[in-house]
């Protein structure tokens, strides 16, 4: 009994990372070991039927919460971060879909995943998005109609943001409790992981173990490009400046500690001592972080947008240009509310994969996939999240004042402070492998 307890605080204390990777090699050897019995693969059914019965729930409750507590902020700086968090989630989710044509990664389904109905072009995607909009929020919970969901919670989160305090209160709590719940299901990812490669083993031999190293390699192939390509765009059409010292720099200091957290909100700490290091404003940055860790979700925009369209070129869906780019934007809007959640931007899956007349059943297993490999993919995931949240509240503050425009009195002194930054930056990079400063703050 002593030996089972000490088994048991072990294991708990093991991050869910270390037991899902624990739970991948399980299933690989027993997929070995002992082929053939497929009540070993129930674990796996289990754990996808329990995310698909919960997370339409969830996805509702989250939006109408995060409406609901909504505030209006008058700084325009932060505004002005906000729209560089957007223009940044489209953009990743828009290259997304470039690599998903050109490389055309693919998923693993079994026998239920195979009857869908595409649609036949962008107007019927349109159409079917319309239709779904205006469904019976309860048949659509029912149903995992997961667009329907998401213009229930919209339009609901917008009504209960005009109610009292203690009404909001409500929202949010039952909101966390939801949350609470899905942890919970995804406490139990490393027996559903087992199941699912145990499986996909059975079922595709080996060859699906490639088929997962192919998607994780296009998932962190874009997610690198985003951080490396995208964001540095962004940084230099702000501020007119080599983005590269400041895109390394929050890489360095924010990205690497969000890589091994896996937690946005978990990260915040460091991001407001970066802030605070890089010398911004207090008053922008102490709203723009927090904000940043709920709705910038450039690597979710990325995520969720490669495993649709997997999920589709496996299934032999045509898509166009057109349908794949309304797919990204929509998933993109719906990703800001998906913080602080477990594998919350995999929740979201259904979401795309209705667009496209893909079943419930199928778009979960695209979600059990994700789980799969989300030992690397989230880890990648935060990081791009993370570290793009000082980039864009940097960005902001030089490009505001680089364009000086709307122009009061704070002109000539913060001018000279923005000009300041970068060149602070470039000596504290280069600084670092002298005399260690950068780490020690």
């Amino acid at each position: 009994m002593k030996i089972l307890k000490s088994i048991v605080s072990f294991w708990c204390k093991l991050s869910l990372v270390r037991r899902i990777l624990i739970g991948m090699i399980v299933g690989i050897f027993l997929s070995i070991v002992y082929p053939g019995h497929e009540w070993i693969g129930i674990f796996g059914g289990l754990f996808v039927s329990a995310l698909k019965g919960f997370a339409p729930v969830l996805v509702l409750l989250l939006v109408i919460s995060s409406l609901a507590l909504h505030k209006k902020n008058e700084d325009s700086k932060v505004g002005r971060v906000v729209a560089l968090y957007l223009v940044s989630m489209v953009l990743s989710g828009s290259l997304a879909v470039i690599v998903s044509f050109i490389f055309k990664p693919s998923v693993v389904f079994n026998s239920l995943a195979v009857h869908s109905t595409p649609p036949e072009g962008l107007s019927e995607v349109v159409y079917n998005l319309i239709l779904s909009f205006v469904k019976n929020p309860v048949v659509s919970v029912s149903e995992g109609n997961f667009i329907g969901i998401l213009a229930a919670a919209i339009l609901f989160g917008i009504a209960v943001n005009k109610a009292t305090d203690t009404t909001k209160t409500v929202f949010k709590d039952i909101g966390d409790a939801m949350c609470q719940v899905i942890a919970w299901i995804v406490s139990f990812a490393p027996l559903g992981v087992m199941g699912l490669v145990y499986s996909s083993i059975n079922a595709g031999g080996f060859q699906s173990l490639k088929v997962y190293g192919y998607l994780v390699l296009v998932l962190v192939g874009t997610m690198a490009a985003s951080a490396l390509i995208i964001n540095p765009l962004i940084v230099f059409w702000q501020t007119g400046k080599n983005p590269y010292p400041l895109v390394m720099r929050c890489l360095k200091d924010s990205g690497i500690p969000a890589f091994f957290t896996r937690s946005s909100a978990a990260n915040i700490p460091v991001n407001m001592e970066l802030c605070k290091n890089l010398g911004l404003d207090s008053a922008t940055y102490s709203v723009s972080i927090p904000l940043g860790a709920t709705i910038n979700m450039s690597g979710a925009s990325i995520t969720i947008t490669v495993l649709t369209l997997a999920a589709v070129q496996t299934l032999g869906i045509q898509v166009s240009w057109a349908s794949a780019l309304l797919m990204c934007i929509v998933a993109t809007l719906s990703a800001c509310g998906t913080s602080g959640v477990a594998g919350g931007s995999l929740l979201l899956i259904p979401l795309a994969c209705s667009m496209f007349g893909i079943p419930a059943d199928a778009a979960m297993q695209v979600v059990g996939a994700g789980f799969v490999i989300s030992v690397i993919q989230d880890s990648c995931e935060t990081a791009l999240n993370s570290s793009s949240d000082v980039l864009f509240t940097a960005a902001a503050e030089l490009g505001g004042k680089a364009s000086g425009a709307g122009g009061e009195t704070a002109n000539v002194s913060e001018e000279n402070a923005a000009e300041q930054i970068i060149g602070e930056i470039s000596a504290a990079t280069s600084a670092d492998s002298q005399n260690g400063k950068t780490d020690k703050e």
